[in-house]
């Protein structure tokens, strides 16, 4: 099967690597103690054979299959635990996004070959996810002496999972294998070929000549691009919704927007509705919250702000901003309201979402500069919150913590994901109280109280959650669609 990859990865160390396009991959290359099943979302045994967690919900004790073997065959036992975890917690390795998970896990301990234990330093609802789902990696390839951070395993992964590593061509592919030696159900695909192609244009073309089986597409593709007869005979289109959501975010830090009716009268400003369809075609959904519109923390009472510019210029004058000098523009105290959209080049959704923005706010007076920046320095910016207004997306869990979003000790980390420096005191307790509370429904309960805060905020003008629309090659078949999404380890020639 060759599939579509969008850009080449940094790295495919599990420990150091970052972005989804090494994830996919790794994803076929590595098991993780517990995973998720396709239709339940609830947790099943993989590497582990089985669980227990301690009554205080302090300790998590995982018992390991005996027969698995990483791709070298070299026998999987704790000590590649043991070792993973302690190279994510070692301050050199380059894991910050990965650490901050971590962070209350004081030790892992082997008990023995085949059992290890996560003691933590304090109970959280989402703790057999953090432990069971440790990125692995081999000791006995990286206890080597070596730089951890520039080691070569990093560009020939070695697994325990149904896919070996064959070849990493730079800028053209990486390949995968069936791994013959797997403990579990082997698929029926023998081998991956990973075909990265930067361009979504040149991508659909590939696709369309038959040299890609399967491929991400963009809405104008789904829906422009992918009617044609012949295309809809070799190939299957599949939509689904899985968490995640773009927005707009507005930095508390600048000083056009450190006021909550500014940023209430930006959302009421934005006609989001007409965004996904000019955007998306229509293929999302308009939401309010960070957590998944599909999943029960969700709150469902709060209503959608609708575009309503009277009562935004309303919101504005509330806040002292009135066009003074009769120039056309809104001002305060002889400021003019004029703030910098950032974006970064790569952004095709922002690339977008940017003029329409910028129109709709000239309607009111406001005047909106745009600036595209590469994405390092655009990150930098970011990190250091020297920005006005950014846009951009968020891909999040089935269950989810905002602790790293929005807790405010995430606002004073040097790169934290708070960086519209979101700051609120019941916020915070909500989060905290929410992270100890085992009870679905009254940790719900926290959630919804949580978005309630946000929505009368608006740190973030929450724009929609976009279908994931995909092509596979009609040749494949038990192709489903499961509420994790599309699952090619089931796939049949």
């Amino acid at each position: 099967m060759r599939v579509g990859l969008g850009a080449e990865p940094d790295t495919l160390n599990p420990i150091t690597s970052s972005d989804a396009y090494s994830s996919r991959i790794l994803s076929y290359v590595n098991d993780s103690l517990i995973q998720r099943d396709n239709d339940t979302l609830e947790y099943k045994a993989m590497l582990a054979k089985s669980w227990e967690i301690s009554d205080n919900h302090l300790m998590y004790t995982f018992v390991l299959r005996d027969d698995v073997f990483w791709h070298d065959g070299k026998k999987f036992t704790a000590d590649d635990v043991v070792y993973s975890f302690e190279k994510i917690k070692d301050p050199k390795v380059e894991a910050p996004f990965l650490r901050v998970y971590y962070d209350d896990v004081i030790r892992v301990e082997k008990l023995d070959d085949y059992r290890v234990k996560f003691v933590t330093k304090r109970p959280y609802f989402l703790g057999l996810s953090v432990c069971g789902t440790i990125p692995l990696i081999p000791k006995h390839i990286f206890d080597d002496g070596g730089d951890f951070n520039a080691h070569p395993a990093g560009r020939n992964p070695l697994g325990t999972g149904p896919y070996r590593f064959l070849e990493w061509k730079t800028n053209k592919r990486i390949v995968l294998v069936l791994n013959e030696n797997y403990w579990g159900k082997k698929p029926a695909i023998d081998r991956m070929e990973f075909k990265i192609v930067t361009d979504d244009a040149i991508a659909i073309q590939v696709l369309k000549k038959g040299e890609i089986d399967y491929a991400n597409m963009r809405p104008i593709q789904w829906v422009k691009q992918t009617g044609s007869q012949r295309f809809n005979e070799q190939f299957n289109k599949f939509k689904y919704l899985l968490p995640g959501f773009n927005y707009i975010g507005w930095n508390g830090k600048s000083p056009f927007f450190s006021d909550k009716r500014v940023r209430r009268a930006m959302t009421l400003m934005v006609d989001r509705q007409k965004l996904l369809e000019k955007i998306n075609y229509g293929r999302g959904q308009v939401v309010e919250s960070p957590f998944f519109v599909g999943g029960a923390q969700y709150n469902k009472n709060l209503k959608l702000h609708p575009h309503d510019p009277a009562q935004a210029l309303q919101l504005l004058q509330d806040a002292g901003w009135r066009d003074g000098d009769g120039d056309g523009y809104l001002d305060k105290e002889g400021k003019k309201f004029s703030f910098t959209f950032l974006y970064p080049a790569a952004s095709k959704f922002s690339e977008r979402v940017a003029p329409i923005l910028k129109e709709d706010l000239k309607k009111i007076g406001i005047e909106m500069n745009i600036e595209k920046m590469e994405w390092a320095a655009f990150l930098e910016r970011i990190e250091k919150k020297k920005f006005d207004a950014t846009a951009l997306g968020w891909s999040t869990g089935f269950e989810d913590d905002p602790y790293q979003l929005w807790h405010s000790s995430q606002a004073k980390e040097e790169k934290g994901s708070n960086f519209v420096s979101f700051e609120n005191k019941e916020a915070d307790e909500l989060i905290e109280k929410a992270r100890i509370e085992f009870d679905e429904g009254e940790r719900n309960a926290l959630y919804y109280r949580f978005q309630e805060i946000l929505y009368e905020e608006q740190p973030y003008t929450f724009l929609f959650a976009s279908d994931s629309l995909v092509a596979v090659a009609g040749r494949f078949k038990n192709v489903k669609v499961h509420p994790v999404g599309l699952d090619p380890l089931e796939w049949e020639l």
